[in-house]
């Protein structure tokens, strides 16, 4: 009996130890992992960048807009090209 107990006990230990190391390496790499202050900016500015390049799509998609009357030209257009590829 004693020496199962003191089997468990060996084990109990050696597990916690192998949990702790493991918790300990993690902090390792998460130090490694953090970004450079000049990596932080240069990501900070992408992302206005792209935030200012959104924010103009809009307006152009806007100035490129079909009148109505262009849209029924070019629905008449399409409509007798499919006339002529029935044929």
């Amino acid at each position: 009996m004693g020496l199962r107990l003191a089997l468990a006990v060996l084990l109990a230990l050696a597990s916690a130890m192998a949990v702790a190391d493991r918790g300990n390496k993690g902090g390792n790499d998460a130090r490694q992992r953090q970004m450079s202050q000049e990596d932080r900016q240069r990501m900070r500015d992408d992302v206005r960048d792209a935030y200012r390049q959104r924010q103009e799509r809009p307006q152009k998609a806007r100035q490129q807009q079909m009148s109505p009357e262009e849209r029924g030209r070019l629905r008449r257009d399409i409509e007798d090209a499919n006339k002529d590829l029935k044929r």
